[in-house]
């Protein structure tokens, strides 16, 4: 009985941080009291409470006695970790910046054991793309197989918290959702062919100039599904055009 007494309070604490993602909650924001919880997902007061210490003692909620539940973090953050909603043109702007350079240096460092792993990762997003899933992992593990080719580790875990921070966006999820059509990825995997095959080369020009048009052609790819009448929209704000490889 313990045993599903534990997991009875962790199915609990589980489903709540899936309703605060849903819901939109911001850091700060008071929650539900743990009577509203209780009835609202018809277990006892006291599970809920062990939901609820769970949450705290992972740092996503604080309790204050008296006053309620507040959201300390977002679900699927790290503690400590800001919270800002990056939007995805400004994410872009820094990635091709950023990548572009690392391409460059990795076309100097890279061994052929790094393009055979890159080989796979091109595998694994044309299968993706074939299945029609949206399975991102290919195109992620491609990226961060080319910082790892420069054997500099700051710039590994740089390209690493630009796509965890791409991962938190609610604005890239919304843009990502209208990706209906296979086209636009396969066309980004093409570009992922072009950069590899300048990593092959050795051709560090043409490796900086082959990631910064990839991620060029994203940038135009999404301003296009973009509602640019949204008050939010502020994709003509991170345009790196005038300092592009020449």
């Amino acid at each position: 009985m313990a045993g599903t007494a534990k997991r009875r309070y962790q199915d609990v604490a589980e489903a709540l941080k899936q309703d605060i993602a849903a819901r939109g909650c911001k850091v700060g924001e008071r929650l539900r009291t743990e009577r509203q919880i209780s009835e609202d997902m018809g277990v006892s007061r006291s599970i809920v409470r062990e939901a609820v210490i769970m949450l705290e003692i992972e740092g996503l909620v604080e309790v204050r006695k008296g006053s309620g539940i507040y959201l300390a973090r977002l679900p699927n953050t790290r503690p400590g970790e800001t919270t800002v909603d990056f939007g995805p043109f400004e994410l872009l702007q820094a990635r091709q910046l950023l990548e572009s350079n690392i391409a460059a240096l990795a076309a100097v460092t890279v061994t052929k054991s790094d393009i055979m792993q890159m080989r796979e990762a091109l595998a694994m997003e044309k299968a993706a793309i074939e299945a029609g899933n949206d399975d991102y992992s290919g195109d992620e593990l491609f990226h961060r197989l080319i910082a790892e080719a420069t054997q500099n580790a700051v710039l590994v875990d740089m390209v690493e918290e630009l796509w965890h921070k791409r991962a938190q966006s609610r604005m890239w999820a919304s843009l990502h959702n209208r990706i209906f059509d296979r086209t636009y990825r396969s066309n980004w995997l093409s570009d992922h062919q072009a950069i590899l095959n300048a990593l092959q080369m050795k051709d560090a020009p043409a490796a900086r100039q082959a990631m910064w048009q990839h991620l060029e052609n994203v940038r135009l790819t999404l301003m296009t599904l973009s509602d640019v009448d949204d008050p939010d929209f502020d994709g003509y704000l991170f345009s790196s055009e005038a300092i592009a490889p020449a």
